[in-house]
């Protein structure tokens, strides 16, 4: 009987110490379209000729402290399709993308890494989706894009800033 109160007593002082660190908590609170745009500058000439595309991508993110504990992580993605032969613009499609992600108990390098590559992965689907109704609404067939791997594209970024922090303190002058 004693041990078991001693036990109990242990599992007691664990649970203390459990809510002295911060708890972590992630959740999605809200999935939306911050601005989203179609262009078909040649239509209806463009759809006259055969549909031999050549598609641009780029792609964006960035991430903003909105709250306490609450982050809006926005894509942006613009998908720019010419016509191979010619080089005119079939359409141009951007959608901007955003959530607003609740989130504590993440600090420094990790919060960085939740909101430059976790949450984009999130949002994503919902980013090429709508892309690909708007291009079938446009008159075109959907784009179809691939998924994109936020996790390397949040690794490039890390080694760019890197390489730009290394480089900045030589080029420093004393005054």
């Amino acid at each position: 009987m004693a041990e078991d109160n001693n036990q109990n007593a242990g599992a007691g002082n664990q649970a203390a110490g459990q809510q002295d660190k911060p708890q972590l908590q992630f959740a999605l609170q809200r999935i939306y379209v911050k601005d989203i745009s179609f262009e078909a500058p040649n239509s209806p000439g463009v759809f006259q000729q055969p549909f031999k595309p050549k598609v641009g991508l780029n792609l964006d993110t960035s991430s903003e402290k909105v709250g306490d504990d609450l982050y809006e992580v926005v894509i942006k993605v613009t998908a720019q399709v010419t016509h191979s032969e010619e080089g005119t613009t079939s359409f141009l499609a951007e959608i901007e993308q955003a959530g607003l992600f609740r989130i504590a108990g993440i600090e420094g390098e990790q919060l960085d890494h939740t909101l430059g590559a976790f949450c984009p992965n999130v949002l994503f689907p919902y980013a090429r989706e709508c892309i690909d109704n708007l291009v079938n609404r446009g008159g075109f067939p959907p784009l179809m894009l691939a998924p994109v791997n936020f996790e390397a594209i949040y690794a490039q970024k890390k080694k760019r800033q890197a390489e730009q922090a290394q480089q900045q303190p030589g080029a420093q002058t004393t005054q």
